[in-house]
């Protein structure tokens, strides 16, 4: 397993660089200058500018910047916004909040996800299948900001069972309800995912083969179907994790947490570009990091699955 885990590091790195040649890229290819940004519409001396271009490469070509940046990330620095300020001092608080919100979210997925799932696929055609796949179906459509500032007024204004912004009550109070509404979405795909899976296999041969020896309805619907049902939801739990923490810009700012999402859409309004690009790094990392996870954990749930 451990020569699996290092080939899989070793492909992980033209994957990253990849990644975040692109990201830079894209980043620094915006329109504008962001050390003119700083001033606004005060005028700057040309010799001021150019002098803090050179101090941050700005003046070197795309390539070259992105050499400087990978040598100063492989010392563990994120470089600097252009007040002078460590990227890895702005974003350091942060995380743990994102982290935060992005773990309650991945547990409201799972534990919510797959018991619904698991609930559809035992009674597939009766009336909890359908209205598991009319209720999953209803989320999906149903954009974020609507379901967060729905959730925000209901819950912690109205009935006032959750706070309804900020991070006072500390974890999990305070992140239950910005969770479940940052993981309203995957869990859809979780329950229906297990749900076509669980039916699937319930009429596979082994099941049947479990149900002539005699075996109880829950070792055989536990141990058996579901286990194996759960490979391509660990998939998508796996990748979704990723997402959650890259995708809370929209819950963050609905919620008033001051998360990296937060932070993300505040540099990159002023044009910080080494900020977002840090941020990001940071995320493919983990993006990476927990998709070698996952392909671990399925020699867990599946013993024919060897690493070789």
């Amino acid at each position: 397993m451990w020569r699996y885990v290092l080939r899989r590091l070793l492909q992980a790195v033209p994957v990253f660089i990849g990644t975040t040649l692109l990201i830079y890229a894209m980043v620094f290819a915006l329109p504008g200058d962001p050390i003119q940004a700083l001033a606004g519409d005060k005028p700057v001396p040309e010799n001021v500018l150019q002098v803090l271009r050179e101090r941050y490469n700005l003046n070197d070509p795309l390539l070259v910047q992105y050499g400087k940046y990978m040598w100063g990330l492989v010392q563990g620095n994120l470089g600097e916004n252009y007040d002078g300020q460590q990227v890895s001092d702005m974003l350091g608080g942060r995380w743990t909040v994102t982290a935060q919100l992005a773990l309650t979210a991945w547990i409201f997925e799972l534990v919510v996800g797959v018991a619904l799932g698991t609930w559809a696929g035992l009674r597939r055609g009766r009336l909890a299948d359908t209205l598991v796949l009319g209720g999953t179906t209803l989320v999906i459509a149903v954009p974020v900001f609507v379901l967060g500032y729905t959730a925000q007024l209901l819950f912690g204004l109205h009935w006032q069972i959750f706070p309804t912004a900020g991070t006072d009550d500390g974890w999990p109070m305070s992140y239950l309800l910005p969770g479940m509404v940052l993981g309203s979405l995957g869990l859809s795909y979780v329950a229906r995912l297990t749900r076509t899976s669980l039916a699937e296999n319930l009429r596979a041969d082994y099941v049947r083969t479990a149900n002539a020896k005699g075996l109880s309805r829950a070792r055989v619907v536990g141990r058996h179907a579901l286990r194996n049902s759960l490979i391509p939801v660990v998939t998508y739990l796996g990748v979704d994790f990723g997402s959650l923490m890259g995708g809370a810009i929209v819950t963050e700012g609905i919620f008033n947490l001051p998360g990296i999402g937060q932070q993300v859409f505040q540099s990159i309004q002023l044009k910080e570009g080494p900020v977002v690009v840090g941020a990001v790094t940071v995320l493919v990392l983990i993006f990476l990091l927990v998709n070698l996870a996952v392909d671990l954990l399925y020699g867990l749930l599946d013993p024919r699955i060897r690493y070789e």
